[in-house]
């Protein structure tokens, strides 16, 4: 239970959602991270990387930021993406602040159904146009900055790079300006609404997305089926859940050395993580077809 001196603010303390949207790869797990000042969504380069919609919390004295990452908006080609475009669609309903982030590569007339929707907000739109360390000139920005004023006319534009970080701390300080008077949402102390398990399944959902190969990490699903936390260490029993018994035998790979590596650095990174040791067991299960599932995306967390 939150202490309630947490949840008093001053007559003038502001607080709001600010959610981040986008089409896959173009970056919006970096920029949350970057935003937050912490590593809360994981980061791969490749697309699809992130599957449910994550907060994380700035506090202040003055203000609350609620920022939240979304998955990459897609064309679902099962109910696992349907599950996914859901949790996309849902912050266009519930934001204070909506952050549209694209980049200098993606084709802009990708996914124009939910840029449409978009462009019909009355909130405030910021559009982030991310990795511009990438453009050789200031004239390909100025063509990008003239193309999307036209797309959407009330957005107010932030050319970024969120792995060199240039421009952000811009971006925040327009994000504070735009924040509505409200008291905070969640105690002053509060950096996510996900709980440890959570970031455990995501960290090891990480090593599996650089450690294997085509379609292998998008038909994974990691659960935290032991969560022991004494003082100084953490004991962690994980289960990875395929669909298919090949499957199975890629993830562990020849004598265990594949699922080694993966247990590996997926427990040096819970361990700096959390600040404690760490001791990691993890399974391989196969759970036929769990993408098209109800009962197993429920289970997972994907439907409520």
């Amino acid at each position: 239970m939150e202490n309630e001196k947490n949840t008093v603010a001053p007559a003038e303390h502001r607080a709001g959602f600010v959610n981040i949207v986008g089409n896959p790869n173009v970056g919006k797990s970096t920029l949350m991270n970057d935003l937050v000042g912490e590593r809360i969504s994981i980061i791969t380069n490749k697309a699809q990387t992130t599957r449910h919609r994550i907060m994380g919390i700035v506090n202040t004295p003055d203000y609350q930021i609620v920022y939240s990452d979304t998955p990459g908006v897609l064309k679902p080609k099962y109910r696992l993406q349907e599950s996914m475009l859901e949790f996309s669609e849902g912050a266009l309903t519930d934001a204070d602040i909506l952050l549209y982030v694209t980049d200098v590569v993606e084709d802009p007339e990708k996914n124009t159904d939910f840029l449409a929707r978009v462009a019909k907000e009355n909130i405030p739109v910021l559009l982030v146009i991310n990795k511009v360390d990438l453009l050789k000139n200031n004239e390909q920005l100025e063509d990008l900055v003239t193309d999307w004023k036209r797309r959407l006319p009330n957005a107010e534009i932030f050319p970024t790079s969120a792995t060199e970080k240039f421009n952000v701390d811009n971006l925040k300080a327009r994000i504070v300006d735009l924040l509505p008077v409200a008291p905070p949402y969640f105690g002053k102390d509060a950096l996510t609404d996900k709980p440890a398990r959570f970031f455990v399944t995501e960290i090891i959902r990480e090593k599996l997305l650089q450690n294997y190969d085509k379609e292998i990490p998008y038909s994974t699903e990691v659960v935290v089926e032991k969560f022991d936390e004494k003082e100084n260490a953490i004991h962690i029993m994980a289960v990875i859940y395929v669909e298919r018994d090949s499957q199975k035998g890629i993830i562990i790979g020849k004598g265990g050395d594949k699922i080694k590596k993966v247990g590996i650095e997926s427990r040096l990174d819970i361990e700096k993580f959390f600040d404690k040791k760490v001791f990691l067991e993890i399974f391989v299960k196969v759970e036929k077809d769990w993408r098209n599932r109800e009962n197993k995306l429920r289970q997972f967390g994907y439907i409520d």
